[in-house]
């Protein structure tokens, strides 16, 4: 016999039912002094007897609250057209709806319950998870720059309110976060300027790759947006002095250098906004302590929950034990 699951409610186990319906049909019990007995109502022990009688042991199991039948579901033929529009054209719901003359919320539900409600999960061949790494470090360096509203003395408006500021009128201007970060171990190298240009992101390109190299990385390409300091001069020069190939991401695509993009989004929550800064020297002094934690003590899930020095050591030549 079949393994059943019990109704959480139910008042009688299934061998309670069969000790009910004993007493009616073999001891001659009448079904109100069954009901009685087993305190349940007669109408219960009732059910009971009948279904034992119409179908044997199998009828005193639970059964599912499903209905029988459901007129207003959607056919089959159509639900299989839905599944095979999203799976074969990657169109979103309400596409597909048009297609087959469904409400896009129907349509959407027969997707989440096929495990297709989302059009971003998957590769178009397999629908496996897509992640993009490289094979060893120091293979793509994605270089960034994230621009940052500076902080007047005292502290702005996250301090004193809006309105409420101590100088007001004081310009402050902008800081500019230059970072490289290693695209195989998520190894990031930034640091804080007064401006974007050219001239300051070579600069900052030289000791990146310094850097990278005190942890044994030899960088091969690196990776920008179109910005005007990655077109000018200067910073071919640099990278040019370091044997380092430059490459462009396509335009409008940010999403090609997403990892260094995901590194400037972690940064504003947590070191630039999490909490009140009464200073730019302030802000700047706990940056450095933002990113020897972000290298040495945070945990990536696309690293396996490794952090990025960890990954660095386990993975350059030599580092085995």
């Amino acid at each position: 016999m079949a393994q059943v699951r019990q109704h959480l409610n139910a008042r009688l186990t299934p061998r309670q039912r069969r000790a009910l319906v004993e007493v009616i049909l073999e001891q001659g019990w009448s079904v109100a002094a069954a009901a009685e007995r087993f305190q349940v109502s007669a109408k219960t022990a009732r059910k009971w007897r009948d279904r034992y009688l119409a179908e044997g042991p199998e009828g005193l199991l639970d059964r599912s609250s499903r209905p029988r039948r459901s007129p207003a579901r959607t056919p089959a033929a159509t639900r299989r057209r839905v599944i095979e529009l999203r799976t074969q054209r990657r169109r979103g719901a309400a596409w597909i709806a048009a297609q087959v003359g469904l409400a896009a919320s129907t349509v959407q539900n027969i997707l989440h319950a096929e495990g297709l409600g989302r059009l971003d999960v998957g590769d178009r061949a397999t629908a496996a998870p897509v992640r993009y790494v490289r094979e060893r470090p120091g293979e793509l360096i994605h270089v960034d720059i994230k621009k940052l509203a500076g902080i007047p003395p005292g502290g702005g408006w996250r301090v004193h309110g809006r309105g409420q500021a101590p100088h007001p009128g004081t310009k402050v201007g902008y800081r500019f976060l230059h970072t490289a970060l290693d695209d195989h171990s998520r190894l990031a190298y930034s640091e804080i300027h007064n401006d974007e240009r050219g001239a300051t992101a070579a600069a900052f390109w030289g000791r990146a790759e310094r850097w990278f190299n005190t942890w044994g990385i030899t960088c091969e390409r690196v990776l920008t947006d179109n910005g005007a300091c990655y077109r000018s001069k200067a910073w071919h020069r640099a990278t040019k002095r370091t044997a380092t190939t430059p490459k462009k991401t396509r335009p409008y695509r940010p999403q090609t250098n997403g990892k260094v993009e995901r590194f400037h989004r972690t940064l504003l929550e947590e070191w630039a906004y999490i909490r009140p800064w009464r200073s730019e020297q302030e802000r700047h002094r706990a940056y450095h302590g933002f990113l020897h934690y972000y290298n040495h003590h945070r945990t990536h899930g696309a690293l396996g929950w490794k952090t990025p020095a960890s990954t660095i050591k386990n993975n350059l030549p030599g580092t085995h034990n």
